[in-house]
């Protein structure tokens, strides 16, 4: 068990002069990698951050990001990223509720000024602010703050340093909240480099891979199977701040790209790009998905059309770290397709029923597991954690799904997305699956909206593959040949683009809101 200065230090001694992050013009080598996390450390001592006390981050992808998560972790400071999608007050909440002494943002992203955005805050906690770039008033600039570091002898950053425990807290990542405020996810230093260590080894990253990291970094995805994990590895890390097809498509021919995470939308759009055949995609070789799921005909395209050799599915949560099972990748099409693949070493998995005994294999039940992934606690909330975490140590994940003979996992649906036809059990992910199967249909969601008869019914959200020719009348037919009767949707929807948070999951509640909306006109 190591703790993150530990492994930046060791990751310079092992790769030295090999890149570790390419920003635009900016590059790194992992020898200056480990300088530049060691002179972060030692402008936040002269700022006087202590031991346990917290920096939130507020940013797109970008080498900076990096650098002030590492420069306060090596001193024993805890990380507290924000979604970049946030608004002023979801954002001062999650400052107050952490308790935030520092925050590393930028004037300016997407048109939203974010330090602008916090003016009507109360933060009695937060001490300032640094931009990671440009400049706004009443905060320090990035170089201003850098030029504190030399108020610090390395010394002092080494000892504090070498003082951390793989069992200190690393971070705080707040969960979405799409139900009630967010909760303060606590996790240590061990248990996060042992999981994307393990997963890093299961997925099979190495050193040779150039890794495109296009989920943002203040998500689980972006941070801990991103950037982390190409640490570990000593990969060579290229953030996207922001997504752009042509532009990832330039970049993978140029920096030979051979690693790409993600939902299944961005293998899709890459696949349905029309002048994709113009692009050298020859060096793509890992791919990881999830979070959304993945067609079999999807699976099959990422490897003969775009040449991956690797496709792998994984399964998690923010309260294991990120991670809890993973398809191996040498897996069939069919299996990487319908499971999230199985426990990764280390922790256990079992569906269980609503007393919280275990139901056999290929029956629904709530997914629990446990191992040294799991978290160490809700922040400041000893009730929740105590409502998610048994006294044995298992966590319940709130996900309905079913393991079978071989330990592999399918996710049917959330606990809170279950809804009942005529008496029968639904769960929209299940239902979403085979619609995906469905010719024309690019991406499914499935919601259970009011029924006079039936109490409750399925309504289907649909976005359509480009040029398919697709009504509601076919969809239901389609339905009927393929789902038992009581799953097949009742009304069906066509959008442009689903509403999704930014680990690509679809933002169910947005779409009972447009169906509520919907039933009152």
């Amino acid at each position: 068990m190591k703790t993150v200065p530990q492994l930046v230090a060791e990751a310079a001694a092992i790769h030295g002069e090999r890149v570790a992050i390419r920003d635009g013009e900016v590059e790194l080598s992992y020898r200056a990698l480990d300088a530049a996390r060691r002179q972060v450390a030692g402008a936040l001592a002269a700022m006087g951050l202590q031991k346990g006390e917290r920096i939130a981050i507020w940013a797109p992808n970008m080498y900076q990001w990096i650098l002030a998560a590492l420069g306060a972790q090596t001193l024993g400071g805890v990380m507290v990223p924000l979604n970049t999608r946030l608004k002023g007050g979801e954002a001062g909440y999650i400052l107050r509720a952490s308790g935030a002494r520092w925050l590393f943002t930028v004037p300016d992203f997407l048109g939203v000024n974010y330090p602008e955005t916090l003016a009507g805050e109360s933060l009695p906690d937060l001490q300032g602010m640094v931009m990671l770039e440009g400049r706004h008033p009443g905060s320090l600039s990035w170089d201003d703050f850098l030029a504190r570091a030399a108020q610090t002898p390395d010394a002092e950053v080494q000892e504090r340093a070498a003082a951390l425990s793989p069992d200190d807290t690393l971070d705080i990542l707040f969960t979405s909240g799409t139900t009630g405020k967010p909760k303060g996810v606590v996790t240590a230093h061990g248990q996060n480099i042992r999981a994307f260590a393990t997963w890093s080894d299961t997925v099979g990253l190495r050193a040779e891979d150039n890794y495109l990291i296009i989920n943002p970094f203040f998500h689980t995805f972006g941070y801990k199977a991103g950037w982390l994990s190409a640490i570990i590895c000593g990969a060579k890390i290229l953030p996207v701040r922001q997504f752009d097809l042509d532009a990832v498509l330039e970049q993978i021919a140029r920096d030979r790209v051979s690693m790409i995470p993600g939902p299944p939308t961005i293998y899709q759009s890459l696949l349905a790009h029309p002048q994709r055949a113009e692009y050298d995609l020859s060096s793509l070789r890992l791919a990881v998905t999830g979070a959304a799921p993945v067609p079999v005909k999807l699976v099959e395209q990422m490897r003969e059309v775009l040449g991956f050799q690797a496709v792998v599915t994984a399964y998690g949560l923010t309260e294991t770290c990120g991670v809890v099972s993973i398809c191996r990748p040498d897996d069939s099409a069919e299996r990487i397709s319908h499971s999230s693949g199985r426990a990764m070493a280390g922790v256990e998995m079992k569906c269980v029923d609503a007393g919280g005994d275990s139901v056999p294999p290929g029956t629904e039940g709530e997914i629990w597991c446990r191992g040294f992934n799991v978290m160490q606690g809700y922040l400041d909330n000893p009730e929740a954690t105590a409502q998610t975490i048994t006294a044995d140590g298992w966590l319940r994940t709130g996900d309905i799904g079913v393991l079978d003979e071989d330990g592999y996992v399918r996710i049917t649906d959330r606990l809170k997305d279950m809804f009942i036809v005529g008496g029968f059990n639904c769960y929209p992910a299940e239902i979403e699956n085979t619609l995906c199967d469905m010719p024309g249909v690019a991406r499914a969601a499935v919601i259970g909206v009011p029924d006079e008869r039936m109490g409750e019914v399925a309504r289907a959200y649909i976005v359509a593959a480009s040029g398919a020719d697709l009504d509601e009348a076919a969809v239901i037919a389609w339905s009927r040949q393929h789902m038992a009767n009581y799953k097949v949707p009742r009304s069906v929807r066509f959008l442009d683009a689903f509403p999704m948070n930014a680990g690509g999951k679809v933002l169910k509640n947005e779409l009972r809101e447009l169906a509520a909306g919907e039933a009152k006109a």
